[in-house]
């Protein structure tokens, strides 16, 4: 069983910094910046929270795919930036779209989420008769944790959102998600912090001690040798699934997160770069939401047209990795 994208929606806020904003405050220049990641401007939320973005995003989905939201039966936001540890994103954005008969979770996949929330949407799609949409909802406010200290990580990310309402459908679909633990401390940011010093008495040893008081770590290095390898793989696992091979494909959507990670990857896998999909330049690496961003934006201008053969691929912390072939 395969899955129908009805409409899809997207938000991003008004406020954006571009590369000449970070000079203010970080040892850089825009030709530092766009040359080694392709960024030229990206968005940033202020005072605009997690679960607003997403639900104007997906109060857009919905107009777009033309549904009562009464007849969403599941609610999916996928973050890594929920405003609360609970309620989930996903309670109150089902809240503010009147999707009164729905359930409702969150899912942290970082910048895997997207792509692994459209595959359980399809489980759930498969297993429950009664369900007939499922809306996912990507919203991210990254800028909240950034450590503005650092100028190698700080100029990458941006806020924002967007959402796919989902149905059931014969179209084709093949889906592969994985996970490397081993490597969890290279892309991480704390949640609670244990006092010092009942930590020390607990016994039990800071899983990543390298890891900065609430803000976001990143081992560039390191991130940029899985992420090369990831998103080549996240393809080849689905593909073989079906027996489908990359020129079978018409659109590439690949993680958001810097272009010579995306180019890198589209010479891996033989592609040319003209078959990638890429809007980091202006919203930066926006992580669960950079791929629906991508798809939301290319199928509004008509680049992505009905019947064409897509590959979703990603990667994120975790770390986590997964490619879904669908037809649009």
């Amino acid at each position: 069983m395969g899955i129908s994208i009805l409409g899809m929606g997207r938000y991003v806020p008004e406020q954006i910094l571009t590369n000449d904003d970070f000079t203010r405050f970080v040892e850089t220049n825009d030709e530092w910046i766009s040359t080694r990641t392709g960024i030229k401007k990206r968005p940033m939320a202020g005072w605009e929270p997690t679960w607003y973005m997403g639900s104007q995003a997906a109060l857009r989905a919905v107009k777009a795919a033309g549904i009562d939201t009464a007849d969403i039966g599941l609610v999916i936001s996928c973050t890594a930036t929920s405003d609360f540890h609970t309620p989930s994103m996903a309670s109150v954005i089902q809240n503010e779209i009147g999707a009164v008969n729905a359930a409702a979770f969150d899912l942290n996949a970082a910048c895997s989420g997207f792509v692994y929330a459209v595959d359980v949407a399809r489980r759930f799609l498969e297993t429950d008769d009664s369900l007939k949409y499922v809306i996912v909802v990507a919203n991210e406010a990254l800028s909240r944790f950034l450590d503005f200290t650092d100028r190698s990580s700080c100029i990458l990310f941006g806020d924002g959102a967007a959402a796919a309402v989902i149905e059931k459908s014969d179209k084709l679909f093949s889906s592969a998600l994985r996970s490397d633990g081993s490597g969890a401390g290279l892309l991480c940011a704390r949640a609670l912090q244990v006092a010092p010093e009942v930590a020390q008495e607990s016994g039990f040893e800071d899983k990543f001690p390298d890891m900065p008081l609430h803000k976001l770590y990143q081992n560039g290095k390191e991130v940029y040798k899985f992420a090369v390898s990831a998103l080549p793989r996240s393809f080849e696992l689905a593909a073989e699934k079906i027996n489908i091979t990359k020129d079978d494909i018409d659109w590439f959507i690949p993680h958001q997160a810097n272009i010579r990670i995306i180019e890198t990857a589209a010479k891996k896998l033989g592609v040319p770069m003209e078959k990638f999909i890429v809007t980091l330049d202006h919203y930066g690496n926006t992580s669960s939401a950079s791929i629906p961003l991508a798809l939301s934006e290319a199928i509004e201008s008509g680049v992505i047209k009905r019947g064409q053969k897509l590959a979703l691929i990603g990667f994120g912390a975790g770390l986590t990795y997964g490619g879904i072939i669908l037809e649009y």
